[in-house]
């Protein structure tokens, strides 16, 4: 009971903080004496500083305000995607402290040569943190596939051309516990956790959370919580066909949305030939100088995304769509479509509402997975403080 008392204090700070012992108290529903002593722990074990009074809003004087340090304890988050590796160093304030990328080309590339260039990547950001009085409490990767549950193994990783991949057998050890997540699962955690997302009528949030780089996937939040289905593949918003009959898909099947809406899809559609370098950031400068091919492209995907979404919609009622990754880059132009189809296919309009499920782009875009993971490694490391107090 202790320990979890302990986590409940740093989640509190950790989500709104700084504040003073009382507003702890009150948020976390134990007394202001309980909560003294387990502060009073914190402090002692380095976890938490005091900073000057802050303003109460209350009669009396202010108390003291207490936050989380940015030394000592620190989550590592790390992403392998199809033509990058990025890492990054996020202290228990939730502050990127340390972050690198490298583009290269890993669709395709034996596991061991790319997990060798990643590890290369951790030691050196673990080197950069420790400069700065920051140690590893734990590692999270997010990648595009498949994550076998509660396991490190990826399972199926299409675009990279994966499987069975065991990443934590060939990463670093002494970065803390190592966790492999899907992309789309930490793009989504990641959009749940920031301070900009508020739901639209309050309370715990459901949403569907797109994210793309070459393939579509999505993960699905309902009241709070990510939803991972029985095998922990749920969100496989990619493989939904949208033309039953249409283009081969690589898992398969056929007419899937990936084929319509993933990134080297929309590129040809735009007359652009997939390849380095060209990515949608290419197809943005497009759309933004009027460019009818690209115009017509993209429309086309979300209009074949609001088809896909809809049957997601009508079964999980979530309260809105986010569009994150990469696409949200082409938000002014994309969400139109998604929302016209949204509008026509939906449970919610045909029920005569007269407010369709609201579509919008994350701020976060193609960082959510990255940032996913590091906030994953945090909050990990603050729901076991045993291992964080400093002796």
């Amino acid at each position: 009971m202790r320990q979890r008392n302990l986590s409940r204090v740093l989640h509190t700070l950790a989500a709104g903080g700084p504040l003073s012992r009382a507003a702890v108290a009150a948020e976390i529903g134990l007394t202001r004496a309980a909560v003294s002593t387990l502060v009073d722990e914190l402090l002692r074990g380095g976890l938490l500083v005091e900073q000057g009074p802050g303003r109460s809003g209350s009669v009396g004087r202010p108390g003291t305000q207490l936050l989380l340090t940015d030394r000592g304890p620190c989550g590592v988050g790390a992403e392998i995607g199809v033509d990058h590796l990025a890492v990054c160093v996020m202290d228990l304030r939730g502050d990127v402290r340390v972050r690198a990328v490298h583009a290269t080309r890993n669709q395709g590339s034996d596991p061991a040569v790319v997990l060798h260039a990643l590890g290369g990547m951790l030691h050196t950001a673990a080197e950069r943190a420790a400069g700065l009085g920051l140690r590893p409490a734990g590692l999270t990767v997010a990648v595009p596939g498949l994550v076998a549950r509660d396991s490190a193994t990826v399972l199926r990783a299409p675009n990279l051309g994966w499987h069975g991949t065991d990443l934590a057998a060939a990463l670093p050890t002494d970065l803390g516990r190592v966790t492999v997540e899907n992309e789309a699962n930490l793009g989504a955690l990641a959009e749940l956790w920031s301070a900009h997302h508020v739901p639209p009528e309050g309370g715990p949030d459901s949403f569907v959370h797109v994210s793309a780089e070459i393939g579509i996937g999505s993960a699905l939040v309902l009241d709070g919580e990510l939803l991972r289905g029985a095998h922990g593949f749920a969100g496989e918003l990619g493989h939904l066909p949208v033309r039953p009959e249409g283009r081969p898909c690589s898992c398969g099947g056929r007419g899937c949305l990936e084929t319509y809406a993933g990134e080297e899809a929309v590129l040809r559609a735009a007359g652009l030939e997939p390849g380095p370098g060209v990515r949608l950031g290419a197809l943005t400068e497009r759309c933004e100088a009027g460019d009818r091919d690209a115009l017509r492209a993209v429309k086309q995907a979300g209009t074949a995304l609001g088809i896909a979404l809809s049957g997601a919609v009508n079964l999980l009622d979530p309260r809105q769509v986010v569009i994150g990754g990469s696409l949200a880059r082409l938000a002014p132009w994309l969400l139109p479509p998604v929302g016209r189809e949204l509008a026509r296919r939906t449970a919610v309009a045909a029920g005569g509402r007269s407010t369709p499920v609201p579509v919008t782009a994350s701020p976060l875009g193609p960082d959510g997975p990255l940032l996913g993971a590091a906030r994953f490694a945090v909050r990990a490391a603050l729901d076991e403080p045993a291992g964080l107090l400093r002796s």
